[in-house]
């Protein structure tokens, strides 16, 4: 069963969008140098469509994407809100931040209209580190993967 511990309108995880970022616990990935190591633990509030709803009915007028941070312990569930989001709230995209190497064969990518992968990897930073292992993609109706990171990177 997936929890979260928090919840926040960001500008910066998904480029161009305004994004209810809610972050799931139990993360099973332990990469080292994690800014949020707290998520590890297997804590806080059941995420299930009625709290999601919950969530999303609050600020479905002020947001362009709803982002789930991690979730990678199961990706079925991640992927089953998302697809409650993209149901429930038409206008709004879902993203997914997963911290695995690729993308779990026990889903589809088209559940969502952005991906990011990796782990971090302190010796080559976050997203907005040129040199970072992690990449976000957009994702078309066809699963089409598009490379997008280049957008967190200063010019």
């Amino acid at each position: 069963m997936l929890k979260y511990y928090n919840y926040d309108i960001v500008f910066a995880e998904i480029p161009k969008e305004v994004t209810l970022a809610i972050n799931i616990t139990n993360c099973p990935n332990r990469c080292v140098g994690c800014h949020s190591a707290y998520l590890q633990e297997d804590i806080g509030v059941v995420l299930d469509e009625t709290e999601l709803r919950r969530i999303v009915d609050m600020y479905s007028k002020d947001i362009t994407c709803v982002c789930f941070m991690g979730g990678d312990a199961e990706p079925e569930a991640v992927e089953q809100l998302a697809w409650f989001v993209r149901k429930q709230f038409p206008s709004l995209k879902t993203a997914w931040y997963s911290g695995k190497a690729v993308l779990s064969d026990k889903i589809s990518a088209t559940s969502f209209q952005y991906i990011k992968l990796g782990g971090y990897d302190a010796s080559k930073g976050p997203l907005n580190n040129p040199n970072t292992n992690q990449r976000l993609y957009s994702v078309d109706a066809s699963g089409e993967f598009t490379d997008i990171t280049q957008l967190f990177w200063k010019k």
